[in-house]
């Protein structure tokens, strides 16, 4: 026999060069990226129903819905990118950059300019002042949602004290969006069953729309507590009716889509007041206990 064997060939183990990206460190970016398309969509959207009002042949709500469901697509993918990101172990600080670039348009310029859109649809005649009005109105709810990027930005290597661990500081970019939008959702949806016309016309008033877009900027740059879902735990005892309440809001929610996004969305604008309650007893307690733990240990020295 002969004495040489066909041996494969030994590959070298080539370090990473770092001049090269790997491709799936550009998937995060590239749904972030489509994040951001779909806000300037509904920002177009809105302004092309608008113009169509000026022209004489008013929006449906099937037109108006379409810039909504642009905004929840963007919505989809800032929820997704993040994780597809961790997923990928492709995580990065220009990604990190343009999630917040992509969150101020999808969540601060979008839904703003959606509103302004809008309310001027229901009024074409409005007046100059109060279109003036309007307009800072949606300017000051885009700046707020900026400022509240930026905080949460400078605040991410600050440690987080232990009764903050289930409150968000303020109300969240997307949470904004969603209650700063629901009176548009519910008017939409009232008017496409034609039901309620007249709280449709009461909601899409300029002068509601330009409270609700100071009040829905002034919780997003305040520093009030509201309610953060990821570190909610239901009890055992709760689990069913829980389980049983999700499964009807998902019934409705293919039954009836948008109207039931409304009203969920005006709960949602319910519970400031009252998380905010809660958050004063679980802080009460937890300097209580500090408190209790400070004595106990200046008793054994």
């Amino acid at each position: 026999m002969s004495k040489f064997r066909l041996r494969g060939r030994k590959r070298k183990n080539r370090a990473p060069s770092p001049d090269r990206i790997p491709l799936r460190a550009i998937v995060p970016n590239l749904i972030t990226s489509i994040a951001a398309c779909a806000g300037m969509t509904c920002i177009t959207i809105a302004a092309t129903n608008y113009a169509k009002t000026l022209a004489g042949t008013p929006a449906t709500p099937r037109d108006w819905f379409m810039g909504l469901f642009a905004l929840l697509v963007a919505c989809i993918c800032d929820g997704m990118d993040g994780r597809v990101a961790r997923l990928l172990n492709a995580s990065s600080k220009l990604g990190a950059e343009l999630d917040s670039l992509a969150d101020f348009v999808n969540f601060g310029v979008a839904p703003a300019m959606f509103m302004y859109f809008w309310c001027l649809s229901g009024q074409p005649d409005m007046p100059h002042h109060v279109k003036n009005l309007l307009l800072g109105a949606a300017l000051f709810y885009a700046l707020c949602d900026a400022f509240r990027l930026a905080r949460f930005n400078t605040m991410l290597e600050q440690p987080t004290l232990p009764y903050w661990k289930n409150f968000f500081l303020g109300v969240p970019a997307p949470g904004g969006c969603w209650m700063v939008l629901t009176p548009a959702i519910l008017a939409l949806a009232f008017t496409a069953k034609e039901t309620a016309p007249l709280v449709s016309n009461v909601i899409q008033n300029p002068w509601f729309g330009i409270c609700m877009l100071l009040f829905i900027g002034v919780l997003m740059a305040s520093r009030l507590p509201t309610i953060s879902l990821k570190s909610v735990h239901i009890s055992r005892p709760y689990l069913l009716p829980t389980m049983a309440g999700l499964l009807l809001l998902i019934a409705f929610l293919v039954t009836n889509f948008w109207l039931t996004l409304g009203v969920v969305g005006a709960g949602y604008i319910l519970t400031v007041p009252f998380v905010g309650l809660i958050f004063l007893k679980v802080r009460a307690r937890y300097f209580s206990e500090h408190a209790e733990q400070a004595g106990q240990g200046g008793e054994a020295a």
